[in-house]
């Protein structure tokens, strides 16, 4: 694996968590909550974000081995996932695979809203966890695998910056600088989904390569 792989990869997986699409749901969840209470939320939210995508990370090729998927139809499957997010993403909305609206009505009677709906599945919803799940499958070495995990830990470490700082990025950007980032991750996203569709589909149909 060489530095432009792990660019690729951390972009990818930047482009899906996609914290800073996440701002303004956060700052709608949280926005009866003291400062001190929002800053706890935010720092639960990209921790448990963070430890279920290595968990999903390091453990993900056993699950797809368990029930026998190969990883050339899950790259297809997620690359349609991905694709699904990215275009929600380009309209600058959250998509259903996401959040849907049952589930936003349901955080707002919510206690705690840090780990459901923030962290699962805002942050860490299927599209993040088809990615790591691709991209561990990439990087066949340990060390590269350790890489992976300081990818989604630096990951990690952004959505942890952008709530805590939610409010001015808010009040900074407003919603159309918001909705600028979004799309482009969005763009990005959906450039990185059709690769893993030709790969799984290469994968699955030899002729093609």
């Amino acid at each position: 694996m060489d530095i432009s792989e792990a660019i690729k990869s951390f972009t990818g997986v930047l482009s899906i968590v996609n914290p800073i699409g996440a701002v303004p749901v956060f700052l709608g969840l949280t926005s009866e909550l003291t400062s001190k209470e929002r800053n706890k939320t935010a720092n639960t939210a990209a921790i448990s974000a963070t430890i279920i995508l290595i968990i999903a990370a390091f453990s993900g090729e056993y699950i797809l081995s368990f029930f026998g998927i190969s990883i050339s139809s899950f790259e297809v499957g997620g690359g349609i996932l991905l694709l699904l997010i990215a275009i929600s993403m380009l309209h600058a909305r959250v998509s259903h695979t996401k959040h849907t609206p049952q589930e936003a009505k349901e955080a707002e009677e919510m206690e705690s809203v840090a780990v459901v709906p923030l962290a699962i599945p805002i942050l860490a919803g299927p599209g993040s966890i088809s990615s790591v799940i691709l991209y561990t499958h990439q990087f066949h070495l340990f060390y590269e695998k350790l890489i992976l995990f300081g990818i989604i830990s630096i990951v990690g470490l952004i959505v942890w910056i952008c709530l805590r700082s939610a409010l001015p990025i808010g009040e900074r950007l407003g919603a159309t600088g918001i909705n600028i980032g979004v799309r482009i991750l969005g763009l990005i996203l959906a450039a990185i989904s059709v690769e893993f569709m030709a790969a799984g589909l290469r994968g699955l149909f030899p002729v093609l390569k």
